[in-house]
């Protein structure tokens, strides 16, 4: 009996690596429930004009109390398209979520007070919403998260090196 696998696309199913089409449908669902708790997590915090990446580019700014440049936050976050996160730190300066200090060349942002409020607000929401409902399952060892996570760090490795490869083609 042939295994039914769960895809959004069959006709991309390998029979050489058919998992990872299920990995990928895994990943896109994933992706796109994370990006919609994001936003209505920040909503229920109070801050309900704000995109997933701008809120992502917040949090990312916040990390560890440390004034971050651009290329720092792209890099953090795994994006390649700069416009994006620079359009998501206006969008938190005009909300006055961050703050700018030009150093030489370089622009470094860190968070202001009512930014470090909404991460904290933030927090709240998450420790109430998803925290609660995540030690609610039981089942789940902390142990597997951490190896899902680990797997998932190391397949975004591989897929990058796949689009450098695509790039020359």
């Amino acid at each position: 009996m042939t295994k039914s696998r769960i895809v959004s696309s069959s006709h991309l199913v390998s029979e050489q690596a058919a998992e990872l089409s299920e990995y990928e449908y895994g990943l896109m669902v994933s992706w796109h429930a994370f990006q919609r708790w994001v936003s209505r997590c920040m909503a229920a915090a109070g801050y309900g004009d704000l995109a997933s990446l701008d809120i992502l580019v917040l949090h990312s700014v916040n990390h560890r109390n440390r004034a971050k440049r651009l290329a720092d936050i792209c890099f953090t976050l795994n994006v390649e398209d700069t416009h994006t996160v620079t359009y998501a730190l206006k969008k938190l300066l005009k909300a006055d979520l961050v703050t700018a200090e030009k150093r030489g060349k370089e622009v470094f942002y860190t968070t202001s007070d009512q930014g470090r409020d909404a991460c904290q607000k933030y927090r709240e929401v998450r420790e109430a919403c998803l925290v609660d409902a995540f030690q609610g399952l039981g089942g789940v060892d902390s142990q597997e998260i951490t190896d899902t996570a680990r797997t998932l760090r190391a397949l975004s490795g591989l897929y990058d090196q796949a689009a450098r490869s695509a790039t020359s083609l």
